[in-house]
Protein backbone atom coordinates (compact mmCIF):
# COMPACT_ATOMS: atom_id res chain seq x y z
CA UNK A 1 0.00 0.00 0.00
CA UNK A 2 1.07 3.47 -0.63
CA UNK A 3 1.44 6.82 1.02
CA UNK A 4 0.93 10.08 -0.20
CA UNK A 5 1.60 13.11 2.23
CA UNK A 6 0.42 16.74 1.79
CA UNK A 7 1.16 19.38 3.71
CA UNK A 8 -1.98 20.99 4.93
CA UNK A 9 -0.44 23.81 7.05
CA UNK A 10 2.86 25.14 8.85
CA UNK A 11 2.88 27.81 11.85
CA UNK A 12 5.84 29.43 12.81
CA UNK A 13 5.82 31.31 16.29
CA UNK A 14 6.67 35.17 15.35
CA UNK A 15 8.75 37.82 17.32
CA UNK A 16 7.66 37.77 20.95
CA UNK A 17 5.96 34.34 21.36
CA UNK A 18 2.95 33.33 21.49
CA UNK A 19 0.76 31.48 24.24
CA UNK A 20 -0.82 28.61 21.58
CA UNK A 21 -0.61 27.28 18.48
CA UNK A 22 -3.92 26.44 16.87
CA UNK A 23 -4.83 24.12 13.30
CA UNK A 24 -7.77 24.83 12.55
CA UNK A 25 -10.34 23.65 9.90
CA UNK A 26 -8.63 20.60 9.08
CA UNK A 27 -9.62 18.80 6.08
CA UNK A 28 -11.54 15.52 6.38
CA UNK A 29 -10.27 13.85 3.14
CA UNK A 30 -6.84 12.21 4.43
CA UNK A 31 -6.49 8.90 6.01
CA UNK A 32 -4.16 9.64 8.73
CA UNK A 33 -2.58 13.22 9.97
CA UNK A 34 1.26 13.61 11.22
CA UNK A 35 2.40 16.64 13.17
CA UNK A 36 6.33 17.70 12.81
CA UNK A 37 7.52 20.61 15.24
CA UNK A 38 10.49 21.91 16.11
CA UNK A 39 9.95 24.10 19.44
CA UNK A 40 11.01 25.43 22.40
CA UNK A 41 8.72 27.25 25.16
CA UNK A 42 9.88 30.22 27.57
CA UNK A 43 9.01 28.42 31.08
CA UNK A 44 11.41 29.92 33.55
CA UNK A 45 13.33 28.43 35.83
CA UNK A 46 13.75 25.07 33.93
CA UNK A 47 15.73 23.34 31.02
CA UNK A 48 11.98 21.56 29.93
CA UNK A 49 8.29 21.98 29.28
CA UNK A 50 5.46 19.61 28.84
CA UNK A 51 4.40 19.31 24.89
CA UNK A 52 0.64 19.70 25.66
CA UNK A 53 -2.30 19.97 23.27
CA UNK A 54 -5.94 19.14 22.67
CA UNK A 55 -8.36 17.95 19.63
CA UNK A 56 -11.52 19.89 19.11
CA UNK A 57 -11.43 22.29 22.22
CA UNK A 58 -12.15 19.87 24.66
CA UNK A 59 -10.59 19.08 27.61
CA UNK A 60 -11.97 15.67 28.50
CA UNK A 61 -11.47 12.24 28.18
CA UNK A 62 -7.83 11.55 27.15
CA UNK A 63 -5.48 8.99 28.69
CA UNK A 64 -1.42 8.87 27.99
CA UNK A 65 1.34 6.31 28.74
CA UNK A 66 4.41 7.33 28.22
CA UNK A 67 8.25 5.95 28.59
CA UNK A 68 10.86 8.76 29.23
CA UNK A 69 14.47 8.79 29.56
CA UNK A 70 16.84 11.46 30.28
CA UNK A 71 20.30 10.21 30.21
CA UNK A 72 20.52 9.21 34.26
CA UNK A 73 17.06 7.54 34.48
CA UNK A 74 14.49 6.12 32.57
CA UNK A 75 10.32 6.38 33.85
CA UNK A 76 7.27 5.01 32.94
CA UNK A 77 3.80 6.55 33.68
CA UNK A 78 0.14 8.33 32.60
CA UNK A 79 -0.28 11.90 32.72
CA UNK A 80 -3.45 13.93 32.66
CA UNK A 81 -6.88 13.72 31.69
CA UNK A 82 -7.47 17.23 29.96
CA UNK A 83 -5.30 17.11 27.38
CA UNK A 84 -2.44 14.70 24.96
CA UNK A 85 0.98 14.66 26.48
CA UNK A 86 3.57 14.22 24.18
CA UNK A 87 6.95 14.61 26.14
CA UNK A 88 9.66 17.41 27.24
CA UNK A 89 10.90 19.67 25.22
CA UNK A 90 13.60 22.60 25.84
CA UNK A 91 12.53 25.39 27.69
CA UNK A 92 14.64 28.71 29.56
CA UNK A 93 17.18 27.18 31.06
CA UNK A 94 18.27 24.14 28.28
CA UNK A 95 21.01 25.22 26.03
CA UNK A 96 20.25 28.58 23.94
CA UNK A 97 18.65 28.81 20.72
CA UNK A 98 18.21 25.09 20.99
CA UNK A 99 14.37 23.39 20.09
CA UNK A 100 13.53 20.26 21.07
CA UNK A 101 11.11 18.14 18.78
CA UNK A 102 8.35 15.76 17.96
CA UNK A 103 6.75 13.63 15.73
CA UNK A 104 2.92 13.08 16.41
CA UNK A 105 0.63 10.65 14.04
CA UNK A 106 -2.52 10.40 14.52
CA UNK A 107 -4.05 7.47 12.29
CA UNK A 108 -8.08 7.14 11.71
CA UNK A 109 -8.94 10.69 12.57
CA UNK A 110 -12.02 10.89 10.98
CA UNK A 111 -13.26 7.79 12.13
CA UNK A 112 -15.88 7.06 14.77
CA UNK A 113 -14.03 5.51 17.14
CA UNK A 114 -11.77 6.65 19.76
CA UNK A 115 -8.33 8.47 18.47
CA UNK A 116 -5.20 6.99 19.52
CA UNK A 117 -1.99 8.75 19.11
CA UNK A 118 1.53 7.39 18.95
CA UNK A 119 4.03 10.71 19.44
CA UNK A 120 8.40 10.81 19.40
CA UNK A 121 9.73 13.62 21.67
CA UNK A 122 13.30 15.10 22.47
CA UNK A 123 14.82 17.65 24.48
CA UNK A 124 17.93 19.46 23.28
CA UNK A 125 20.12 20.16 25.70
CA UNK A 126 24.23 20.57 25.66
CA UNK A 127 24.21 19.36 29.55
CA UNK A 128 23.76 16.58 32.05
CA UNK A 129 20.31 16.07 31.09
CA UNK A 130 18.21 15.50 28.15
CA UNK A 131 14.96 13.91 27.66
CA UNK A 132 13.66 11.20 24.97
CA UNK A 133 10.12 10.33 25.29
CA UNK A 134 7.71 7.48 23.52
CA UNK A 135 3.95 8.00 24.23
CA UNK A 136 0.60 6.59 23.38
CA UNK A 137 -2.60 8.37 23.74
CA UNK A 138 -6.34 7.82 23.68
CA UNK A 139 -9.14 10.03 22.92
CA UNK A 140 -12.10 8.76 24.20
CA UNK A 141 -14.63 10.83 21.76
CA UNK A 142 -16.08 9.20 18.17
CA UNK A 143 -16.09 12.57 17.00
CA UNK A 144 -13.61 13.72 13.79
CA UNK A 145 -10.63 15.67 14.59
CA UNK A 146 -10.79 19.56 12.74
CA UNK A 147 -9.12 21.13 15.23
CA UNK A 148 -5.85 20.59 17.17
CA UNK A 149 -3.84 23.52 20.12
CA UNK A 150 -0.76 23.30 21.35
CA UNK A 151 -0.51 25.16 24.84
CA UNK A 152 1.52 24.95 28.04
CA UNK A 153 -0.93 25.70 31.01
CA UNK A 154 2.08 27.00 33.32
CA UNK A 155 4.02 30.42 33.14
CA UNK A 156 5.70 30.12 29.34
CA UNK A 157 4.77 30.87 25.68
CA UNK A 158 6.10 29.10 22.33
CA UNK A 159 9.54 31.11 21.88
CA UNK A 160 10.04 32.57 18.61
CA UNK A 161 10.98 30.05 15.68
CA UNK A 162 9.54 27.23 16.92
CA UNK A 163 7.47 25.73 14.01
CA UNK A 164 4.55 23.22 14.00
CA UNK A 165 4.09 21.33 10.45
CA UNK A 166 0.21 19.45 10.13
CA UNK A 167 0.62 16.90 7.12
CA UNK A 168 -2.13 14.90 6.10
CA UNK A 169 -1.50 11.15 5.05
CA UNK A 170 -3.79 9.32 2.47
CA UNK A 171 -3.51 5.79 1.89
CA UNK A 172 -3.56 4.84 -1.59
CA UNK A 173 -4.74 0.81 -2.60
Amino acid sequence: MAYTYSKIATYTVGSGGVESVSFLNIPQNYTDLLIKASVRNTRSGAAEAELRWTVNGSALSYSNRFLQGNGTSVSAGTTGTTYYYSGEIDAATATANTFGSAEIYIPNYTSSNYKSVMADTVSENNATSAYVTATAGLWSNTAPITSINFYYSASGIWAQHSTFHLYGIKAEL
